[in-house]
C-alpha cells in the first residue's frame, strides 16, 4: 500500500495516529499538527514513512515532544522514516531511521512539490472537520 496524506490540520486534543502505518509507504506533508497528547505519525511491521514539509507544534508537556512512536517488539532501527524540511516548534522532534531512499515513487502526473513548511499554516486554514448542525447546511 502506498498513500499520501497531505494538507491536514491535526488540531490539539488529537492523542496519536495522525496517521499510523503498518506495512506499506507513506508520504506525509504539508499537514499542520497541534499540539498531540501522545505522537503524531507511528507505525508498526516494517512501514516507510517520509515526513515532508509538515509544520509541527508540540505541547507544554515534555512526555509529548516526539513526533514519531515505533510499536513493535522486535528492532526498528532499519525502518525507514526520514524528515526533509519539516519545522518543529516547542521541542517537537522526529526519530528518523534505517538507511536508503525514502523519496515517493509518483508518476509525473502524480509528481507535486511540497511548500515550505512555514507556508503550511495558510495552507491548512480551513482545514479540519466541518461545524454543521442538524437541518443547516454545513
Amino acid at each position: 500500500m502506498r498513500v499520501t496524506v497531505a494538507f491536514n490540520r491535526f488540531g490539539s486534543g488529537l492523542i496519536e495516529r495522525m496517521p499510523r502505518v503498518r506495512f506499506g509507504y507513506a508520504h506525509v506533508v504539508n499537514n499542520r499538527y497541534d499540539e498531540w497528547l501522545m505522537y503524531a505519525i507511528g507505525g508498526s511491521a516494517d512501514p516507510t514513512i517520509f515526513s515532508e514539509g509538515n509544520y509541527f507544534i508540540a505541547s507544554n508537556d515534555f512526555a509529548a515532544k516526539q513526533v514519531t512512536k515505533r510499536e513493535t517488539s522486535g528492532k526498528w532501527n532499519n525502518w525507514k522514516w526520514r524528515s526533509s524540511k519539516d519545522e518543529f516548534i516547542n521541542g517537537a522532534y522526529f526519530v528518523p531511521s534505517g538507511y536508503g531512499s525514502c523519496t515517493p515513487m509518483y508518476s509525473f502526473a502524480q509528481k507535486f512539490n511540497a511548500a515550505q513548511p512555514s507556508m503550511v499554516p495558510l495552507l491548512t486554514l480551513n482545514a479540519g472537520p466541518l461545524d454543521c448542525n442538524v437541518n443547516k447546511a454545513c
